[in-house]
């Protein structure tokens, strides 16, 4: 059954531009070695957690051009993995510019939006784990705009301890 045509992306994209302004917040000044973190032994690492949000998104845009694929890459560096993670952010985010999308747009912020949000809190418990801990923010008065989903994102307006 086809999925009625959705020509306003605008939540999705936004949503998604939260995802890119939590992540690089999450992703940026991480010491060394912290790719290969684990909380415990039968965990992820770090990295491995990261290498699978790509593939999330990977996985989502496949599923909005109506073919969903899976495929489970395996780590490489940390900064190739960061670099891969936020192509993969603008491929996503070009493609729901687009509009027209093979499933529907709640499928996809319950899925692998919902997913990455939640895989970046977890990186965010292993940078305290490891020490390297990042500031809380008010969200709610970040500057989060649709389409700006790079690493480069606005500097934090309210954050706290």
């Amino acid at each position: 059954m086809p999925v009625p045509e959705f020509s306003d992306a605008l939540p999705l994209r936004h949503a998604l531009a939260t995802l890119a302004y939590r992540a690089a917040k999450v992703l940026r000044d991480v010491s060394p070695g912290f790719g290969s973190f684990r909380a415990g032994p039968t965990t992820r690492t770090a990295v491995q957690i990261l290498a699978h949000m790509g593939d999330l998104l990977d996985c989502a845009l496949t599923a909005v051009n109506g073919k969903t694929h899976w495929h489970e890459s395996q780590p490489k560096t940390w900064d190739e993995e960061v670099a891969r993670f936020f192509a993969a952010m603008q491929a996503f985010d070009d493609r729901l510019a687009q509009g027209s999308l093979a499933c529907s747009p709640e499928k996809i912020f319950q899925g692998p939006i919902a997913d990455g949000l939640t895989h970046v809190g977890q990186l965010a418990t292993l940078r305290r784990l490891a020490g390297s801990g990042i500031r809380g923010e008010n969200y709610f008065v970040a500057e989060i705009a649709a389409g700006k989903v790079g690493s480069n994102q606005p500097a934090p307006i309210r954050e706290f301890d």
